[in-house]
């Protein structure tokens, strides 16, 4: 899922993009796709021998276990509840100063343990990450006392909190979104 989130399907889907030209875009993620499938599901169990089964089935559940804590991870990272939506009119004539606001305020940290961090790649300070794109992740936790000290400084709400209540927020909100809402007509007093 993260590999194809810049494919833009939905411009494929409504017609203002050709089969053609998805599939020139999808060239570079089927080829990896293809490369780590051969790898995962070819390669490694035949040089296991007679262990073939037992590394097929190791290496499904392994991808699959990676995959729950990804989605988990960049859930919590970018939709809890205090997760602040941008409209993309923001981006026309947007000052430093503001684009770094939208990082603050349109991302969300975990707190807990040091192993929580290394077992997240440290993107469990998805704030940091975010307005620090560059900087190795391993300075995000001694980068995250300072921001926090300026959100603090100039009353800017600096999101983070367990992994449990953050992701308890992610489910929340994919649920309210999910459900049809309740339509109110604008003259349903007339």
């Amino acid at each position: 899922g993260v590999a194809i989130q810049d494919l833009r399907f939905g411009k494929f889907f409504n017609g203002k993009k050709s089969g053609k030209e998805m599939l020139g875009e999808m060239k570079p993620f089927l080829k990896k796709a293809r490369r780590q499938l051969i790898k995962d599901y070819v390669i490694f169990p035949l040089l296991a021998g007679p262990f073939f089964v037992p590394v097929i089935l190791g290496n499904l559940v392994a991808n699959g276990i990676r995959n729950l804590w990804t989605y988990t991870i960049i859930f919590c990272g970018h939709f809890t509840a205090d997760v602040q939506l941008f409209p993309k009119k923001v981006l026309k004539d947007e000052t430093r100063g503001h684009w770094y606001f939208r990082q603050i305020r349109g991302s969300s940290n975990l707190t807990g343990s040091k192993l929580l961090h290394v077992m997240s790649g440290n993107l469990s300070h998805q704030i940091e990450h975010h307005l620090f794109p560059d900087i190795p992740a391993h300075r995000y936790a001694e980068l995250s006392v300072e921001v926090r000290a300026i959100c603090k400084r100039y009353g800017v709400h600096y999101n983070a909190g367990s992994l449990l209540s953050q992701f308890s927020q992610v489910i929340w909100r994919i649920l309210r979104y999910s459900l049809p809402s309740k339509y109110v007509p604008i003259n349903a007093s007339a």
